[in-house]
């Protein structure tokens, strides 16, 4: 007789695991409730990234203005 390999082994602890999820209803409904948060997480943490990226390109650019405005100045005195 020979042993059962990994996908044997998984299918059975699979088959435990939705077996004891549909015996308690509450643990399923707080796996589902645990994976939607994770989701939700992602997407917000995804868009608080992106606009923190758009704002720090936006705040180099405007240094950028800054800096070539006052590469132009003549000071007073002809101090440099």
């Amino acid at each position: 007789m020979m042993n059962p390999g990994p996908v044997e082994e998984a299918g059975k602890v699979a088959t435990g695991i939705v077996g004891a999820l549909a015996s308690q209803p509450l643990a399923l409904s707080l796996v589902l409730m645990n994976i939607g948060l994770m989701v939700i997480f992602y997407v917000v943490l995804d868009r608080v990234d992106s606009h923190q990226l758009h704002r720090e390109q936006a705040a180099l650019a405007e240094q950028k203005e800054v800096r070539e405005l006052l590469s132009h100045c003549i000071i007073p005195g002809g101090k440099t």
